[in-house]
C-alpha cells in the first residue's frame, strides 16, 4: 500500500515536473520583436492595401495656402536646409518646399502634441487620409518622418540628425523618388517639440 502510494507521488512529481520544464522552456524562448522606427514609404497603387476610411475626416481648408519657406518658422526651416544638406552629402538632388505639406505636418504635429502620443495615425487617419483632408487628390509616392524632442537648442537640426540615425527615416530623407518635402511643427507649452516631415512626388 505504501509503496503504490509512493509511486503515484513519484508519477505525479515526475509530471510536474515536465510541465515545469516545458513552459518555462516556452516562456524563456518568446522572443519579442524589437521595436521599429516610425518611418514609412507609402506608394499610391492598386496592389498597396488601402487604409481603412475613418468615420470623420479633419477639416483643413483645402483652398487656404499653407506656408511658404519664408513663412516656415525657424525649426521648420532649419529641418528643411539639414534633409537638402543629407541629401547633398549623397549626390541627390535637393527638395522643393511643398506648402500644402507644411499645413498638413503642422496639423499632425499639433494633434500629436495635444492629444499626447507619436504616431502616424491619428483617430483612424492615415497619411492618405490627412492629404486627402488638404486637397492632395493626386500623388505617385508619399511618406513621412515624425519626432519629438525636449530641451535641445537646435531642435530641428537634431531631428534631423536623429532621423539619419535610423534606417527607416534615413530611407526617406534619401528617397530618389521624392521631389518635394516640408516640416511642421508645433512647440507644447512645456517646450516640447513636435516635427512633422512629409514628402511627395506629385
Amino acid at each position: 500500500m505504501r509503496r503504490c502510494l509512493r509511486l503515484r507521488l513519484l508519477a505525479i512529481c515526475a509530471v510536474v515536473c515536465a510541465l515545469v520544464f516545458v513552459f518555462h522552456d516556452k516562456a524563456t524562448a518568446q522572443v519579442t520583436e524589437p521595436s521599429r522606427p516610425v518611418a514609412r514609404l507609402i506608394t499610391d497603387n492598386p496592389s498597396y492595401t488601402r487604409a481603412r476610411r475613418a468615420t470623420e475626416t479633419p477639416e483643413l481648408a483645402p483652398n487656404v495656402l499653407g506656408p511658404t519657406l519664408d513663412q516656415a518658422n525657424p525649426i521648420e526651416r532649419r529641418a528643411f536646409e539639414q534633409t537638402n544638406a543629407e541629401r547633398a552629402k549623397n549626390g541627390l538632388p535637393a527638395l522643393v518646399w511643398d506648402s500644402d505639406l507644411c499645413k498638413m505636418a503642422r496639423s499632425q504635429s499639433e494633434r500629436m502634441a495635444k492629444q499626447g502620443y507619436l504616431s502616424h495615425s491619428l483617430d483612424g487617419l492615415r497619411l492618405r487620409e490627412r492629404a486627402r483632408a488638404v486637397g492632395i487628390a493626386h500623388y505617385t509616392v508619399l511618406g513621412e518622418n515624425i519626432a519629438y524632442n525636449f530641451g535641445y537648442e537646435d531642435p530641428g537640426g537634431f531631428a534631423v540628425e536623429r532621423w539619419m540615425l535610423s534606417p527607416g527615416h534615413r530611407a526617406n530623407i534619401l528617397e530618389t523618388s521624392f521631389r518635394a518635402m516640408a516640416v511642421g511643427t508645433f512647440v507644447a507649452s512645456d517646450g516640447s517639440v513636435f516635427l512633422t516631415q512629409t514628402f511627395i512626388t506629385r
